[in-house]
């Protein structure tokens, strides 16, 4: 690690803008930033989830998600600089095959809930989605690394099969969606 935070209150960003890993400042609302400020979130939602009780090999698995996604928040805080690759995403890919492998096939969408774990992973699906939603824009006005694109857009689809296992380890079902319930009875 290059600098060591030696305090935390600066001072420097009471302007509106902020110091990026390459000695440029921005402003607080820029792109890369707003990028940086959502993989922050989801980091600190994953951190939430691991608070909960988990079996070993999630809580492991989460663990290295976050470590990954700090990694990210390295890349997008200095500009250049690749932090995630290809094997980043084979990992997630990976984790997500084993993960569906033992699951229903899903006929209906589910809706997040069940146990408090699955919630909190849907929880934090949703954040990566927005994560990811931010990078593609930063994409478009700088560069960021493809495999950092396919490492958010993976680890939000393997959040939400986390939500489903998590639920069945806790003797839930998924919430199944019930369209056009309106009109139904109780009981129906």
């Amino acid at each position: 690690m290059g600098h060591r935070l030696s305090r935390i209150v600066t001072r420097t960003g009471d302007d509106g803008t902020t110091g990026l890993g390459d000695g440029r400042r921005v402003t607080k609302d820029s792109l890369r930033i707003d990028a940086l400020g959502e993989v922050d979130e989801l980091n600190s939602v994953i951190g939430v989830l691991l608070a909960e009780k988990l079996p070993a090999d999630v809580a492991t698995w989460l663990a290295e998600v976050q470590h990954d996604l700090f990694d990210l928040g390295s890349e997008l805080a200095v500009p250049g600089y690749s932090a995630l690759a290809e094997p980043h995403v084979a990992g997630v890919d990976e984790r997500l095959a084993a993960m569906n492998a033992d699951l229903p096939m899903l006929k209906e969408f589910i809706l997040p809930g069940g146990s408090r774990q699955a919630a909190l992973s849907h929880q934090a699906r949703s954040v990566c989605r927005r994560a990811e939603r931010a990078v593609v824009a930063l994409a478009r006005e700088e560069g960021v690394s493809q495999a950092s694109r396919q490492y958010l857009n993976r680890l939000s689809d393997a959040l939400f099969v986390l939500a489903r296992v998590l639920n069945r380890a806790e003797g839930q079902g998924d919430v199944l969606w019930r369209p056009h319930r309106r009109g139904e009875t109780a009981g129906e």
